[in-house]
């Protein structure tokens, strides 16, 4: 199964809108994803990514909410590898 996850725009290269991409930041680690999708997106916003394009923004509040659930997830995962 393939997520899409927020990320948060630390830099933009480009000006042409079909080509522009942004340097994303997820929790730490840094991609880089085609902003064609988005193109009133600018740096500090927070954008969805999935498979390399950005789908939409979205705020900072909601961005972290879904870290924390993967963060849990992560945690969740751990626990039931220690598991019989």
């Amino acid at each position: 199964m393939c997520l899409a996850i927020p990320g948060k725009i630390e830099r933009i290269v480009g000006d042409n809108p079909l080509t522009r991409t942004g340097r994303i930041n997820f929790g730490g680690v840094i991609k880089e994803a085609s902003l064609a999708y988005v193109p009133e997106a600018l740096a500090g916003d927070y954008v969805i990514v999935h498979a390399g394009f950005a789908l939409s923004r979205v705020d900072e509040a909601e961005a972290k909410k879904v870290f924390e659930y993967l963060k849990r997830m992560e945690e969740f995962s751990e626990l039931q590898e220690d598991g019989p």
